[in-house]
This record gives C-alpha cells, structure tokens and sequence, in this order.
C-alpha cells in the first residue's frame, strides 16, 4: 500500500492545487524537504499524499543522523515515475480540469482490461486518473492471480517464491 509519492514540477503550488482538486481534497505548502515544495492532501482514510517538489529536486541521503533532503539539480523534462490515482469525478469533469489547464488528457484502456485517463500535469508528468468506474475495472484485473494468469499466457512465469 502507498501511503505518499513524490514528483516534481515546474509549478509546484499549482500542480499539488490540480490533484488536491481531482480528489476533492486540499493542497498546502511543504517546506520539510526543500522550499517550494507542495503537497496535495487526499483527505482520505489513509491519508494519502503527493509531494511536489521544485523540477529539478534530487533527494539526498543524509549525513550521521539527520533527515533526508533534497537539492536542485539538473532538470529534467520528463520521468519514468507515473502515479495512478482514483477521483470521484466523473470523466467529463476530468477533461475539463484538463482543457482549463490546457494540459493533455486522453482515456486509454491498459491491455484492453482497465481504462484510464492519461493526465499530462504540466505537459510533462503522466498520472493515470481513475473515474470510479474505471477503478472498479482496474481493482478487479490487477489481482495477483490475474497477474500471474496474464505472465503465464504471455509465455512468461510468474517468480516461483510469489506465485
């Protein structure tokens, strides 16, 4: 279970503000790490997080004792690091968010199973929003043992000491 995830942006305040709005919760500054930073709050049961940092922050371990912290360093236009996140906003009201930011948005069906929308924040960062619907396709195909059924149709085992 994923509790929080961090990613950067180059407007770390309005992209926490865009997720804080896709799930109805709340976007507030986040200075611990380095400053700039945003956090968008869920407001759910788990108390779920995004941290968004200034494009370009590098998380640094630390030296002795002290708490991890982050420099800027080169910045870099694009990631691997995706999130999926659910909403209870219906798609017309994603696209919307989308169309107002001018941001790019497309539903997509992963391996014909579930379907997503391909929410670019800034153009650049992909999240993967699910509409309750789409959430309800995803939570019933990404099983282990649907997984595993897939890996094996696919010619390819699943690793023996999770199967």
């Amino acid at each position: 279970m994923i509790f929080h995830v961090s990613i950067d942006a180059d407007n770390p305040q309005h992209v926490a503000e865009v997720l804080a709005e896709l799930w109805g919760g709340q976007a507030t500054p986040f200075p611990p790490v380095i400053a700039g930073s945003w956090v968008a709050l869920a407001g759910d049961e788990r108390n779920t997080t995004v941290e968004v940092y200034p494009r370009g922050t590098e998380l640094v371990p630390p030296e002795g004792d002290a708490d991890s912290s982050g420099i800027i360093g080169t910045p870099h236009p694009r990631s691997a690091t995706h999130i999926a996140i659910a909403t209870m906003l219906d798609m017309d009201a994603v696209y919307a968010i989308a169309r107002r930011e001018g941001w790019p948005a497309h539903y997509r069906k992963r391996g014909g199973v579930f379907g997503v929308i391909e929410f670019w924040l800034e153009g650049r960062q992909l999240i993967e929003v699910l509409t309750p619907a789409m959430q309800g396709e995803y939570l019933g195909a990404m099983t282990v043992e649907n997984w595993n059924s897939l890996l094996t149709s696919m010619g390819s085992q699943p690793h023996p000491a999770t199967a």
